[in-house]
């Protein structure tokens, strides 16, 4: 049996936590700045004084940050929906397993839709790597996140993943919380939306078997498909292809993850649809019995993979992408001309956003093809 107080360096806060945290919170000056940029012409210590009076998880999420995204959605989307709801098990906590898409919005979109159904919020998995405050830390782990430590040197990684992985099986099966966490390491930047066989390790570590697949079983998997129709950091993924493709050793600097994360809250997402699919356990019962561990976590990759690719949402920008990548007209039928020139503009407009040295336009242009065209190969693949 593990002892919970092994997971306090990485545990998000519950409930008896959240006085004291956001008591001293609110104390920070930076924490000023965000309540005036989320919360225009709102009163600070009016403000404060109703935060203070918050003394639940739920009741932070409800009361500020769900306010917060709400306020994102409408200025940023032109809707965002949640569909599959009726694939939630009452009771029963499931891992939210999902493409990545945003590096924030991702976790934050799907609980606020989770809460506009009256459903119980997932505890967020999110990398170390996005803390470069204490105070960061403490407001993402107010808001339900675990952290994720990602710089340590290679046998503290593999014990720190251990400690994750039980964790996670902790939340669900202990805890009876949901769980999120994206199918790979950092956001799919082509858009192709394959699980990463680390992830599925580091889930299996946890679990009270040898056999990964069982582990497996325990954590609940319910993928969920996120489809943003305009991703507003394409731009920038496009630019990070060019410098990393004339640069070997160009690495991203923490202004590179600010912009990103700036870019991809405030920018234009248009329609965006999360897709909650149903629980992988019963696929996994129609499969013969795998003894290799390797097939094993293949297995399991691919199935998530199957029910994500099966379940985003095409919009027209991906099917004119599609078309314009591989120089044919199978999908024109797809979209209005309206629709089409919209699609056309866009893409011209982020091109020219992407301010890089020996900017390689065809290149860029293929990059931002290939972003947008990939949902539509997942979905010819599944039907081939």
């Amino acid at each position: 049996m593990i002892d919970p107080k092994e997971f306090e360096e990485i545990r998000y806060y519950y409930d008896e936590d959240v006085q004291e945290k956001l008591g001293n919170l609110l104390n920070e000056p930076a924490i000023e700045q965000c309540i005036n940029m989320f919360f225009p012409g709102q009163d600070l210590e009016q403000f404060k004084a109703y935060a203070r009076t918050l003394n639940t998880v739920e009741g932070f999420q409800r009361g500020i940050i769900g306010q917060v995204v709400e306020g994102v959605m409408k200025k940023c989307c032109d809707s965002v929906e949640l569909r599959g709801a009726e694939h939630i098990v009452p009771g029963r906590a499931a891992t939210y397993v999902t493409n990545h898409r945003d590096i924030v919005l991702d976790s934050a979109f799907l609980n606020t839709l989770l809460i506009r159904h009256n459903q119980p919020t997932a505890a967020i998995a999110i990398g170390d790597n996005l803390l470069a405050y204490d105070w960061i830390k403490d407001l993402v782990r107010l808001n339900k996140s675990f952290i994720v430590l990602r710089s340590l040197p290679p046998r503290q990684l593999l014990m720190a993943s251990m400690r994750l992985s039980q964790y996670i099986h902790y939340v669900i099966n202990e805890r009876k919380n949901p769980v999120w966490i994206a199918q790979r390491e950092g956001r799919s930047k082509d858009s192709s939306d394959e699980t990463q066989a680390s992830v599925i390790k580091m889930l299996a570590l946890g679990g009270e078997t040898k056999d990964i697949m069982q582990n497996i079983r325990h954590l609940n998997v319910q993928p969920v498909a996120l489809s943003y129709e305009f991703d507003p950091c394409d731009y920038l993924k496009a630019a990070e292809y060019q410098l990393k493709r004339d640069n070997a050793a160009w690495k991203k600097s923490k202004a590179d993850d600010l912009l990103s994360m700036q870019t991809g809250i405030f920018g234009y997402k248009g329609r965006v649809v999360f897709t909650i699919t149903p629980e992988v356990n019963a696929i996994f019962d129609t499969y013969p019995w795998i003894d290799d561990k390797n097939a094993q976590v293949n297995t399991v990759c691919e199935t998530i993979d199957h029910a994500l690719h099966s379940n985003m949402v095409l919009f027209p920008i991906n099917y004119l992408a599609y078309d314009l990548r591989f120089g044919t007209e199978k999908y024109a039928d797809k979209m209005t001309a309206e629709e089409r020139d919209k699609a056309v503009a866009y893409l011209n407009g982020q091109l020219a956003k992407i301010d890089v040295p020996n900017k390689d336009e065809d290149f860029l242009w293929e990059r931002l093809l290939t972003m947008y065209s990939n949902p539509v190969v997942n979905m010819e693949k599944l039907k081939g």
